[in-house]
């Protein structure tokens, strides 16, 4: 094994491509029924015939035409890296769209495969596909395969070997314009030959172009000329760079001038030249598509548009879309009880015989309660809270994923976001958030504008993680569904769950409003046009989306919570158990924060736990039941009915109520979700941002409904003074006038 070549990966988003990488490498590349699921290039190692061959999974895109985040990786691996041979992905369902980022491909490089994926749907719709005829009218090797199967890629991992070994040589077909583009292109791609490779001892910032890695193919020209008629700076500024070429040479700037001149006379002007190019290659897609596919049922899709009327509807998407969730949250509420009470018991029994073992060794009681009382009980209340739910709701989630519902909801979304000057996809992400907000700022990499992406990034924490959720739900629980459904679980349960969807969606119209903010202030612009696809619904497959589900989310969060758990539960022992005259250092804190947090209609309790629960969120009720029972550990306390008695106790009411389940979602974010910010923006600029946007606006919200419950208060206490005192009038009045008029009938009487 002398050489190793690298394969390209290339397709449309939701063609299978992952799979397909997945699949020949070994590798689990994530995979979703979404569109940019890729946003970076994945590589894996593939053995053909004792030939290594290193395969790269590029990020899916329609086009490599514009400057979205994955066109430019996708255009610039293909272009610049120059693999031995690319494969490009297409969905046999809908060829003729995937077609034209075949024919835009065929522009750079000669070394195509083209892979017709999904033939066990195309032929579930009954559509039948002439791979011979299409290999002829593409002039390179077409393959068909069903990625979920492997078997059909044998014929594709042969392809591979024979395109890279040249016993296949591919010849696409060229692409023709009209004879008024033709002529100009062949014009400005002679002047680039006659000023680039003729002279070869010619240096262009020190580096000659003869390098065999600075060479451009003749195909390259043709592109690089299209490029420059068409004046797109940022592919030309990577061109320079990539082939060491100054294109703002005078010869080549008259010659531009000249060319645009003529083009103009015939009515091409800089404004419609792409679109007569684009228009020319979507003219190719369909003439070959309509040649090579076969219908035997052109209502193939009627089915999927039957239900998408109604999905995507102005008038019932976003209510179903509510269902959907709530549905969710309520499975995830009643399901994850029962499991989060077994955990709960099997780590007091292990905590007992801890405690027995530290006892029986002698270890000494500061030392065994800190590492029991204080590390260990802080990790298994957090794995007894978070794991169920997660454990619940990510399958539950992930099939919503795999049925195509996901870019449904970005769709209903897409309208509200646009008017944000933000992207729909914004809403895929907070979807994901309603896990973890960690995962939910890795899935904005899906988002192609920098700045809609930072907007998603900053505004992904106004919607409730999991690790929130038990907060919510307690609290809704206790003072909402408490009042109105005594003795009745289900009806509690659904009330909670109402609740909960209610501070949902006001976490989702203040994402609205923030990034709107946003957009009209340090991060200006205007909302840039996506291309979303309604990929076609699919069976999902339970056996992935449970193992994915499980080990890449549920797994892989808990693991990120409880790496910064174990040090709070430490701190937080420290705190409750170190004192000054008698106080505690958490009681002291407390009582410091208490003036502040008086204002929002909170206590100083309830925002030191807040505070301490940074690690995870899940710990701040534990930590403010431990505040008020002056306990030195964590309480486990599973009756919400004695939770609520320690909180009324302890001055709750329904203001405090409404103004924590406010601050729950919009406070800073858990220091999990804060390290992927940095790690995502790379910046702590930013960082800081995100940890101080959703807590201002947590505090002057609270604040604000503080002001107005006081001063209703202060009204109502006021009107019933005033409607005392007005009564207290009235009746002088009354009786004043009942003896006047008493007093005028009895002399009239008398006068008669």
């Amino acid at each position: 094994m002398e050489n190793t070549y690298t394969v390209a990966l290339a397709g449309n988003p939701n063609v299978g491509k992952s799979t397909i990488f997945n699949n020949l490498t070994g590798m689990h590349q994530h995979t979703g029924n979404w569109t940019g699921k890729t946003v970076a290039n994945a590589t894996g190692n593939l053995v053909i015939k004792d030939e290594k061959f290193n395969l790269v999974d590029i990020p899916g895109t329609y086009s490599i035409m514009s400057n979205s985040q994955e066109e430019e990786i996708a255009r610039d691996y293909i272009c610049f890296e120059k693999p031995d041979a690319t494969i490009i992905v297409v969905d046999s369902t809908c060829l003729e769209r995937n077609l034209n980022l075949v024919f835009q491909i065929m522009e750079i490089t000669d070394n195509i495969i083209v892979c017709v994926n999904l033939l066990d749907e195309a032929k579930k719709k009954k559509i039948h596909i002439n791979l011979k005829k299409l290999e002829e009218l593409l002039g390179v090797p077409v393959v068909g395969t069903t990625a979920r199967d492997k078997r059909t890629l044998e014929n594709l991992k042969n392809t591979i070997y024979k395109v890279c070994k040249k016993e296949i040589i591919p010849n696409p077909k060229k692409i023709k314009y009209s004879s008024q583009i033709e002529e100009n292109i062949d014009i400005l791609e002679q002047e680039l030959i006659n000023t680039y490779e003729e002279n070869e001892q010619e240096n262009y910032r020190g580096i000659p172009l003869a390098l065999e890695e600075n060479k451009i193919s003749e195909k390259l020209y043709r592109w690089i000329s299209i490029k420059i008629i068409d004046g797109e700076e940022k592919i030309l500024e990577t061109i320079q760079q990539k082939f060491n070429i100054n294109l703002e040479a005078e010869n080549i700037k008259e010659c531009t001038t000249h060319i645009k001149n003529n083009l103009e006379k015939s009515g091409i002007t800089n404004k419609n030249f792409k679109d007569k190019i684009v228009s020319n290659i979507v003219k190719n897609a369909e003439k070959v598509s309509q040649e090579v596919c076969s219908f035997e049922d052109r209502d193939y899709s009627g089915r999927d548009r039957k239900i998408d009327k109604i999905l995507t509807s102005k008038k019932f998407g976003i209510p179903i879309m509510i269902l959907f969730l709530g549905l969710i949250f309520w499975l995830t509420i009643v399901g994850a009880n029962y499991p989060s009470e077994l955990l709960f018991n099997l780590f007091n029994s292990i905590q007992i015989k801890l405690i027995n073992f530290a006892n029986y060794i002698h270890c000494p009681q500061w030392l065994s309660n800190m590492l029991i009382n204080g590390i260990y009980q802080t990790l298994t209340w957090i794995i007894a809270v978070m794991l169920p739910p997660m454990a619940i709701f990510f399958p539950l989630f992930t099939i919503l994923e795999d049925l195509g519902y996901l870019p449904r909801i970005a769709f209903n979304m897409d309208g509200f976001f646009k008017k944000a000057c933000c992207s729909g996809k914004q809403m895929i992400t907070m979807c994901m958030g309603f896990g973890c907000n960690a995962c939910g700022v890795t899935g904005c990499r899906i988002i192609d504008s920098p700045r809609e992406r930072l907007i998603s990034i900053l505004t992904n924490n106004f919607v409730p993680c999991n690790g929130r959720f038990p907060f919510l739900i307690s609290i809704a629980t206790i003072f909402i569904a408490g009042a109105y459904s005594a003795g009745n679980g289900f009806l509690s349960s659904i009330l909670s769950t109402l609740a909960v969807i209610i501070v949902i969606i006001f976490g989702i119209f203040l994402t609205l409003i923030i990034s709107k903010i946003l957009s009209n202030t340090i991060l200006k612009g205007m909302p840039s046009s996506i291309v979303l696809e309604l990929p076609p619904y699919r069976k999902p497959q339970f056996g992935k989306i449970l193992v994915r589900s499980i080990f890449d989310r549920t797994l892989f969060i808990l693991g990120r919570a409880i790496s910064v758990a174990a040090p709070a539960g430490l701190v937080i022992w420290l705190l409750a158990n170190i004192g000054i005259n008698g106080e505690s250092l958490l009681t002291i804190i407390a009582n410091f924060l208490n003036p502040f947090a008086k204002l929002m209609g909170l206590d100083g309790y309830i925002l030191t736990a807040f505070i301490l629960g940074i690690p995870a969120n899940e710990i701040v009720l534990p930590i403010i039941l431990m505040c008020y029972l002056k306990g030195g550990a964590l309480v486990k306390i599973e009756d919400t009915i004695q939770i609520g008695q320690i909180l009324i106790q302890n001055g709750w009411n329904m203001l405090t109520a409404m103004n924590v389940m406010l601050f729950t979602i919009l406070h800073f974010p858990c220091a999990t979700t804060l390290l992927t910010i940095k790690k995502e923006t790379n910046s702590w600029k930013w960082t800081g941002i995100a940890f101080l946007l959703p807590t201002l606006c947590g505090i002057i919200l609270c604040m604000c409904t503080t002001l107005i419950y006081n001063l209703m208060l202060f009204i109502k206490m006021w009107f019933g003074i005033f409607v005392k005192y007005f009564q207290f009038y009235i009746k002088i009045i009354w009786e004043i006038l009942e003896k006047i008029l008493k007093y005028i009938f009895v002399t009239l009487i008398k006068d008669i």
